[in-house]
C-alpha cells in the first residue's frame, strides 16, 4: 500500500506546481527587482530570465527551498519549517 504517498502529494498545496510556473508567477507580480530584493540571488540580480533562473535553481536545493518559501507566502500558505542541520 502506498496510501502515505498519496496523503502527502493530496496535502502538499504545491504538489504538481512546476518550478517553471513558481517563477514565472513571481516574476509576473513581484517583478525581477523585487524578486532580487527578497531573494538576493545572482540569477535574480543580474541579466535575470526564467531560463536562467530555472537553470540555477535546479542545481541549487538551498535556493529552490527559497523561492518555494516565497511562493507559498505569495498564496498564502504557511512557510515550511527551517530542516535542521
Amino acid at each position: 500500500m502506498t496510501t502515505g504517498h498519496h496523503d502527502a502529494h493530496r496535502n502538499d498545496p504545491l504538489h504538481g506546481i512546476t518550478l517553471e510556473r513558481m517563477v514565472t508567477e513571481l516574476q509576473e507580480t513581484l517583478g525581477w527587482p523585487e524578486l532580487a530584493r527578497r531573494l538576493p540571488i545572482r540569477c535574480f540580480q543580474f541579466q535575470p530570465s526564467v531560463k536562467s533562473s530555472l537553470a540555477f535553481l535546479r542545481r541549487t536545493p538551498w535556493s529552490r527551498a527559497k523561492l518555494e518559501g516565497l511562493y507559498r507566502e505569495s498564496l498564502g500558505l504557511e512557510p515550511l519549517p527551517e530542516p535542521r542541520p
